[in-house]
């Protein structure tokens, strides 16, 4: 990391750095692993370098379909220049099958093909435990305007069929992901962090066991073993297709 780099911020899975140009940032993918809002940590090897290359792929594919992100380049196989953003402080969730706390808080069995996809926002704050908030909720705390969530929901159900589709090409299920959007100097609303085995929940679609079709993180959260294989598989996967 060169001198004029300096740590602005570092999360669970990366660390941000300024350059010497204001609007833009480079972030830096961790080996770090964490799960249960960090309670439970560990090292996934080269994942930072996979997650860094799933998400510069998809980031382009969703350009090129008119979706704005925050992606400029990948300098390095685990650092991305990305455009500095104001980040709201919502994690929007999209759900086409139900699994993880969709199942726990509503009795839903797992698996579930869902009639239409669910999207859902959380309240980015780590000691609250990143809460499900309703609309009503969120517009009294001020999290975002009523047209900004109305363009969250809408970008979101966009960005789920281009990835449904690009995924359902690799021969994956996308099951449900996180989303995270920031506004732009332009005040213009752009899709940021990452999108990648760690904010996806992955499925192989020739694989109708339970735990061996697991191809993300929940191979870390419930100790299924063979982590870094399902990582790779997936990263083999996205750029085959891309290569298409």
């Amino acid at each position: 990391m060169s001198a004029q780099h300096i740590s602005l911020y570092e999360g669970k899975a990366k660390i941000l750095y300024a350059t010497d140009d204001p609007k833009i940032l480079l972030a830096h993918f961790k080996d770090d692993a964490t799960a249960f809002n960090a309670k439970k940590r560990g090292q996934i090897v080269g994942k930072g370098e996979i997650n860094c290359t799933i998400s510069s792929h998809l980031f382009q594919l969703l350009e090129a379909s008119g979706i704005p992100t925050h992606y400029i380049d990948t300098p390095a196989p685990n650092q991305m220049r990305v455009q500095a953003l104001k980040i709201v402080p919502l994690e929007v969730v999209v759900r086409n099958i139900a699994a993880g706390s969709l199942c726990q808080q509503t009795g839903l069995p797992v698996g579930k093909v869902l009639p239409y996809p669910l999207v859902e926002f959380y309240f980015k704050n780590d000691d609250l435990g990143d809460p499900l908030l309703t609309r009503d909720r969120l517009l009294l705390l001020s999290l975002a305007t009523p047209e900004q969530l109305d363009q969250l929901k809408a970008s979101a159900l966009q960005i789920n069929e281009i990835l449904t589709d690009f995924f359902h090409k690799s021969r994956i299920t996308l099951v449900d992901f996180k989303l995270e959007f920031g506004i732009d100097q332009q005040q213009q609303l752009r899709l940021g962090d990452e999108i990648s085995p760690d904010t996806c929940r992955l499925w192989d679609e020739s694989e109708e066991d339970p735990d061996r079709r697991v191809l993300d993180k929940d191979r870390f959260r419930r100790d299924l073993g063979q982590v870094e294989d399902a990582y790779q598989q997936v990263l083999k996967r996205v750029q085959e297709t891309s290569r298409k």
